[in-house]
């Protein structure tokens, strides 16, 4: 054994040689004075020979007992004792003291208004590794240990924990607040608020209590997510066919919240935005989003808090997975908003970062807890969900979901790898889950698969995908699905090799009328999207899948996944941009929600890079793109129509949205004009919640210095909303302008205290392509108030995803990288390499898309055809 504290340093992990089994813990947080001071009776288990104990503790001064040595760096504290402790359980006490700090992690404050003045209140955010700065603690998620909170708060206060109360005694102007003690839990969901609220509460079908705590005369804007959350728990408890394991769940809405919304154990905490829902300022996008954040915390009551990763290597194992069952339950809550299909949103989103280099495995090594936050990405929620999607698919609904249930069971209250989830599918189905599964989780990337046909085979081969244009070495057992001429003749295998073929001659033959063949044969791979790659057709094979898409014979998610994986293709130069003009062209009917959403980003990227690749050419490829989304704009209009659908109602604000960025004139003067009116009078009827944004882009389109009026009316509409839904729908479109001194003006109202931290991505999302070189120059001069004002990573990231990714050379690629020499942190290093990437995958997209011959010959021709 070690004789000195310094061999714990830089260790990944704590050792094992003690335990927690149960943490007694009084707190005391001074609002006013923004501290808080606390007691911990621990008590330990030792089950080897030791003289140390080693926990976490950061950011807490006062501690005892005295011979202690605290590693910053590791946020680690070593407690030496004179002899070897007797292996038996003992209890450690502390007192200690800290900050309720201005970070939105670990013990934070917030502030709201209440009677019109400004309150501060008390919040957890303990995930990943921040319960260590509001109590010394065993801050790995594998130490499960019980634990029982008594609050010391001022009495006129709402004091709230994952436990029920269990007493409460007052003494003067002080209440103590006992709760229950909890369940085997791990430290990362401890969770307590401190201010003061009211709530709505409803009861599960079981009687389990269910509360939205909101701020003071806001709970009706909590009565659809209470509704969400009580049917959620209740399917959820037969899908995982074990009962929701507390006695309460409370769900609470924080306006300083770093995240979405935090799954802490039977106190859910959540951004505002991502938990209320005002019928009368709301978007139906909001709704949508305010369901699947709910019904995806309540999944992690199962998959995360009963069932617990065994380290953060298998984060993917919490994320994807609630993810994954989030849409499950929407789906089948709102059934008319087509919920699996939107998830091809998420599989999108995956598919895009994991064709970078910089990419990483959706199991990461996590080395160090400053390396947690960064894969909190869309690797481990995207992608995790997608891939859970394909084996779902490949080993059927109803299996899965017996296999599901068969693990929560056995890892209830304990800790569980990836491997064990293999293990409990294969030994349920029977399939080579862990096999198959292995090559997706523990390898970064995916295939592209191409497709050719060879006289009646079908021959395909796999290459891992790269944006860059290169191939990765990746190899992958992909579970392929194929329909050929209609949904009702298909096939699936698994090609575990390079190659392989399918003999289609039955499936042309079941085509093909009196033996002749038939021209409009058309053959499609991985039906429905369900597995996690991409397809290259032959020329043969995609003009067949365009005819399809024009004689409406495909599913809406497969006309999304071939719009997206020739997108991918294009943007790799591997399909030129005159090829995906024409696929797009197929579109020019559609009118699907759905199916749209995606069209329209691509179209949007499509008009962004050509403004960089074919200055010339780009009026004329943004006249093509208005014409293609014109058509289902103007049947929609601007204004809502009696006993239309959710979906409708959702891509009128999507479709008036891209045709303002497109620079179409007429829905820009519309937009102008409804936003007067409502400036005028906020009540009108002609502005609803679902056009605001593109009434607001409008007006920041014709904002200059010499005439800022529109830029000073949405100011004053932010400084008089009181709901973070419209303020977040202001500072999205402010440093949209394409005047170059308004976006520094909006980059600058970022660091005024009028603009809460946690919304600084608003406005980094709204930058416009005319705005990109003055961000950039801001970012440089301001970088180190930014590092010290925006500590999260996540934040971080923001900054520099939205201000480098944009560009479009080599130059600036170099540039950025000379910046930012000698200045990397591990929290933002791999967002800065990935924007990198981008920026270079960009400018080689450019040259391939300038040294196309035919484009401009397309353009005008596809245009005169629409004429």
């Amino acid at each position: 054994m070690a004789a000195s504290p310094d061999q714990f340093r830089g260790q990944a992990r704590l050792p094992h040689f003690a335990a927690p089994l149960r943490y007694d813990l009084r707190l005391r947080p001074d609002l006013a004075a923004c501290t808080f001071t606390g007691a911990a009776a621990i008590a330990v288990a030792v089950s080897a020979p030791t003289r140390f104990l080693v926990l976490n503790a950061a950011e807490l001064d006062d501690l005892a007992p005295t011979d202690v040595a605290q590693f910053e760096e590791d946020e680690i504290l070593v407690i030496g004792f004179d002899r070897d402790l007797p292996l038996v359980e003992g209890v450690l006490t502390m007192d200690f003291t800290g900050t309720l700090n201005d970070q939105m992690r670990g013990f934070y404050r917030s502030k709201y208004l209440y009677n019109g003045e400004s309150r501060n209140m008390a919040v957890t955010q303990f995930e990943a590794a921040d319960a260590r700065r509001c109590f010394p603690c065993w801050d790995d998620p594998a130490f499960k240990a019980k634990f029982k909170l008594t609050l010391e708060v001022p009495s006129d206060l709402v004091a709230l924990s994952n436990m029920p109360v269990a007493k409460e005694t007052v003494s003067g102007s002080i209440k103590t607040v006992y709760y229950e003690e909890s369940p085997l839990m791990s430290t990362y969901l401890v969770a307590i608020v401190v201010g003061i609220f009211d709530y709505i509460e409803s009861s599960t079908s079981e009687g389990t209590k269910v509360r939205v705590y909101t701020q003071v005369g806001k709970t009706n804007q909590g009565k659809f997510a209470l509704d969400v959350a009580v049917k959620s728990l209740d399917l959820y408890k037969d899908y995982f066919a074990t009962p929701y394991p507390l006695p309460k769940l409370d769900m609470i809405a924080i306006p300083d919240f770093s995240a979405g919304a935090m799954e802490n154990y039977g106190l859910v905490t959540y951004r505002d935005t991502a938990l209320l829902y005002d019928e009368l300022l709301s978007s139906a996008s909001n709704k949508q989003q305010v369901a699947i954040t709910v019904a995806h915390e309540l999944a992690h009551q199962w998959f995360g808090n009963l069932v617990t990763m065994e380290w953060w290597t298998h984060l993917w194992l919490n994320e994807g997975f609630a993810s994954w069952v989030s849409y499950l339950a929407v789906e089948s809550l709102f059934p008319e908003w087509n919920n699996w299909t939107q998830f091809l949103d998420e599989t999108t989103s995956g598919l895009k970062l994991d064709a970078l280099v910089e990419s990483h495995p959706i199991e990461v090594k996590v080395n160090h807890a400053s390396e947690i936050d960064a894969i909190f990405d869309s690797i481990s929620y995207d992608k995790g969900a997608s891939v859970i999607r394909m084996l779902q698919s490949y080993l059927g609904a109803v299996r899965f979901q017996k296999a599901l249930a068969s693990y929560i069971k056995k890892y209830a209250y304990s800790n569980a790898k990836t491997e064990d989830l293999w293990a409990v599918l294969e030994e349920e189905s029977g399939e080579p889950v862990k096999d198959l599964m292995t090559t997706w989780t523990k390898q970064q990337g995916y295939p592209v698969i191409y497709a050719k046909i060879n006289g009646h085979d079908l021959e395909l081969e796999q290459a891992q995908f790269l944006s860059d244009g290169s191939s990765g070495p990746g190899m992958w057992i992909v579970p392929v699905t194929s329909c050929c001429g209609s949904y009702d003749a298909q096939k699936k295998f698994l090609l575990k090799d390079k190659t392989d073929k399918i003999n289609i001659e039955e499936f042309v033959a079941s085509q093909s009328a009196d033996g002749e063949k038939n021209q409009n044969i058309w053959i499609k791979l991985n039906i429905d999207q369900t597995g996690f790659y991409r397809v290259k057709y032959d020329d043969e094979l995609a003009a067949g899948l365009v005819n399809a898409i024009k004689a409406k014979l495909l599913s809406l998610m497969d006309k999304i996944g071939i719009v997206e994986d020739s997108y991918a293709l294009s943007v790799a130069c591997k399909q030129t941009l005159t090829s995906l003009l024409r696929l797009l062209n197929a579109y020019n009917d559609e009118s699907d929600y759905t199916v749209l959403s995606h069209v329209t980003s691509v179209c949007l990227s499509i008009s962004k890079i050509t403004v960089d690749a074919t200055p010339d050419l780009n009026k004329d490829i943004k006249q093509l793109l208005i014409n293609l989304l014109l058509p289902a704009a103007i049947k929609l209009g601007w204004d809502p129509k009696d006993g239309e659908s959710h979906l409708d109602v959702m891509l009128r604000s999507l479709l008036l949205t891209a045709l303002v960025r497109l620079g179409h004139n007429e829905t820009i003067n519309e937009g102008i004009r409804r936003f007067h009116i409502f400036f005028e009078d906020r009540k009108t009827s002609l502005l609803p919640p679902d056009t605001r944004k593109a009434a607001y882009l409008a007006v920041m389109r014709t904002v200059r210095t010499s005439s800022r009026s529109g830029y000073d009316a949405l100011l004053k509409i932010y400084r008089e909303a009181s709901e973070p839904l419209e303020k977040s729908r202001v500072l999205g479109s402010l440093s949209s302008s394409l005047d170059k001194d308004i976006v520094l003006e909006a980059l600058n109202f970022m660091f005024t205290d009028e603009v809460r931290n946690q919304d600084s991505f608003y406005i980094l999302g709204g930058i416009s392509l005319e705005g990109r070189e003055v961000a950039w120059t801001w970012l440089k001069e301001n970088w180190d108030y930014v590092l010290k004002t925006w500590k999260s990573s996540s934040l971080i990231s923001d900054f520099i995803e939205s201000i480098v990714a944009p560009f479009t050379s080599e130059e600036k690629a170099t540039e950025v990288t000379e910046f930012f020499a000698g200045r990397i942190k591990p929290s933002f290093e791999r967002a800065l390499k990935q924007s990198l990437e981008r920026v270079r995958i960009s400018s080689r997209w450019i040259e391939s898309i300038r040294s196309e011959p035919k484009l401009g010959q397309t353009v005008q021709e596809l245009l005169q055809a629409k004429a």
